[in-house]
């Protein structure tokens, strides 16, 4: 069994910081993702068309130079003079900082470098993907000294940000792969042109972000006040129906009483001393009456207070039966108590539960008849840390629509009720965190069972 808190810890649901905190969360990420790939993507783009255009030209230049061929396949004969020159056509061009020509041996026979000729570097995953006849294509910069690449030796004549392609070099009658050539190349106006694409993908990613936040939250903001204005409606109408049900109620119970005063205070100056000792006790009683309604009714209506304290649930049950023994005892109804004698105490406030114990007593009695009996027992569940208090009466009982007619305030079947008791119950055990459930059929009686928290 799941014990609910009190019903003062339960905080307002604020949909709009909820909404606000959540969303902007959610769109913050979706949009710095969605930015970021997009980023990624376009450059990725622009490089490769560098690395397609870089390839072409270097494909039309070997299809002219047929030495290029020749030397790429034995560079221990030594490369000719044209094929030289060939190379330096290929390091001149436009944005070239320095070209590395590497054989299939993975060594570097030719370079823009002379240092680097003849040179052997370890793994290079973008060498064989090459060496494996693909062009090669990727982003670098000197503040990525990790990347640990043994052919960048001579950082310092490079630029701080460029890029590396990989050309492989096919045989124009096997379409084999002949060798690769290696690319160091600073292209300003590219590299320009994807720096301002990232910035701008991010502005356009946040500003988007920021309309559609801003959108939804408008809406959410709305929405809320909407939500709100109807709360406040349903409230201000339950409200003036309450209003109306008790001003029925008290209407009619109160005017029986009136009329009864009436009627035995008219009697008083013209009765004999017999006669006005009844209209006298009459009078006392209508007027101790009408007092028992006010008191529910003002119980019912009050704030019931929330500071708790430990209740000892033995002699407090022991002195709500032992006040309702006389009562039982005149209407021929057998009232007996038998709970466990280590009941722990409670959470709670001793004159409330006192108050709801007496109203189920005194509900339980009027449900009897001459013969029956009234139980009361209280036992301990250690599983949840509760202690459960049961009124059981073997009465009429009642049907489902009667129980839950019961369960509203203001309706009663009693000719002398106001209504309240049981709602009046229910507020004071759940407001300390209890719980109440009532379980009744027709002829067969009613029990009804109170949870409370274990102090």
């Amino acid at each position: 069994m799941n014990n609910p808190r009190p019903a003062t810890v339960h905080r307002k649901f604020n949909l709009r910081r909820w909404f606000a905190l959540v969303s902007l969360f959610t769109i913050t990420a979706i949009s710095g993702m969605a930015g970021t790939l997009l980023s990624w993507f376009m450059s990725e783009r622009l490089l490769l068309q560098e690395a397609v255009l870089t390839k072409e030209f270097v494909h039309s230049l070997f299809r002219v130079e047929k030495s290029l061929h020749a030397y790429l396949l034995d560079p221990s004969a030594g490369i000719r003079e044209e094929s030289e020159e060939a190379f330096r056509h290929i390091a001149a061009m436009p944005n070239v900082m320095r070209a590395n020509v590497y054989g299939l041996k993975r060594s570097v026979i030719w370079s823009s470098d002379i240092q680097l000729i003849g040179r052997e570097f370890g793994p290079n995953e973008e060498l064989d993907r090459a060496l494996a006849g693909n062009a090669v294509v990727e982003f670098d910069s000197d503040e990525r000294i990790e990347h640990g690449k043994a052919e960048h030796q001579g950082r310092a004549k490079l630029e701080d940000a460029f890029v590396e392609i990989y050309i492989p070099v096919h045989d124009p009658d096997t379409h084999r792969v002949l060798g690769v050539i290696e690319f160091y190349k600073n292209p300003r106006a590219l590299l320009t042109s994807i720096r301002l694409l990232r910035t701008y993908v991010a502005i356009g990613a946040g500003l988007s972000g920021a309309t559609l936040f801003l959108a939804l939250f408008g809406l959410v903001r709305r929405a809320a006040r909407v939500i709100e204005t109807q709360q406040r409606r349903i409230v201000d109408n339950e409200t003036l129906a309450v209003i109306g049900e008790m001003s029925s109620a008290v209407a009619h119970g109160i005017r029986n009483p009136l009329a009864s005063i009436r009627s035995c205070a008219e009697l008083i100056p013209l009765g004999d001393d017999r006669q006005i000792q009844e209209a006298a006790r009459d009078i006392v009683a209508q007027s101790d009456r009408l007092e028992v309604w006010v008191n529910d009714l003002l119980s019912y209506t009050r704030p019931i207070a929330e500071a708790e304290t430990p209740v000892l649930l033995n002699p407090l049950l022991q002195r709500c039966v032992l006040d309702f023994d006389r009562e039982a005892h005149r209407r021929g109804i057998a009232l007996t108590c038998s709970c466990a004698e280590d009941l722990p105490a409670v959470r709670g406030d001793s004159m409330l539960f006192g108050q709801v114990l007496r109203s189920l007593l005194a509900n339980a009695l009027e449900a009897s008849e001459s013969g029956g009996s009234v139980e009361v027992h209280g036992r301990r569940d250690d599983e949840d840390s509760t202690v459960t208090i049961s009124v059981e009466d073997r009465g009429t009982g009642m049907t489902k629509a009667e129980l839950a007619r019961a369960e509203k305030p203001f309706h009663t079947s009693k000719p002398h009720g106001m209504g309240v008791g049981l709602v009046l119950a229910r507020r004071v055990v759940e407001r300390f965190g209890g719980r109440m459930k009532i379980e009744s059929a027709k002829g067969r009686g009613t029990v009804v069972r109170i949870s409370l928290r274990v102090a």
